[in-house]
């Protein structure tokens, strides 16, 4: 369906390969997309002739119990990470679509069978950690960076029941 070429595949391992790949992105000005579920009717995630991140191989999710919170990698779908909270009785807002990427479902909104009662995954999102052009990586809150906040391509999200 989709009929994009990118020069070259960056396909990231942890959260310092993907700060790799877009700071060597930024320097030429190559075109980055980043690829997680793979879920991509807007075909954002192949960029024709730039440098596709492909954060895929990013899955771990950890659950702690006693915050109710679970902290996730870029690279689960929503179906990874809704069995992963479940399998401790937990469940959150999120996809309707099990094969979405849980990066691109938290930034752009995350209509879910639960959004009545918990509004949208982005609304029960508490961080992100991001990947600025020169590298770094940063924690990104509603606090700390709101001009960022839900702008992520990279890292860790928090997400909260």
């Amino acid at each position: 369906m989709i009929d994009r070429r990118p020069e070259a595949i960056a396909r990231c391992a942890q959260s310092d390969d993907i700060s790799q790949a877009v700071r060597f992105a930024a320097e030429p000005g190559i075109y980055p997309a980043v690829r997680a579920g793979g879920h991509n009717v807007a075909e954002t995630a192949m960029a024709e002739g730039g440098l596709v991140i492909d954060v895929s191989r990013l899955k771990r999710i950890t659950v702690d119990l006693e915050t109710r919170t679970a902290t996730a990698e870029t690279g689960p779908t929503w179906g990874e990470f809704d069995n992963g909270s479940c399998s401790h009785g937990l469940a959150t807002t999120g996809g309707l679509v099990s094969s979405t990427g849980i990066a691109g479902l938290t930034l752009g909104g995350g209509i879910g069978w639960l959004m009545g009662r918990c509004g949208l995954a982005c609304d029960n999102t508490l961080a992100y950690e991001m990947a600025t052009a020169d590298g770094q990586l940063i924690q990104v809150t509603a606090d700390s960076h709101p001009d960022l906040f839900g702008c992520s391509t990279a890292g860790e999200e928090i997400l909260a029941w």
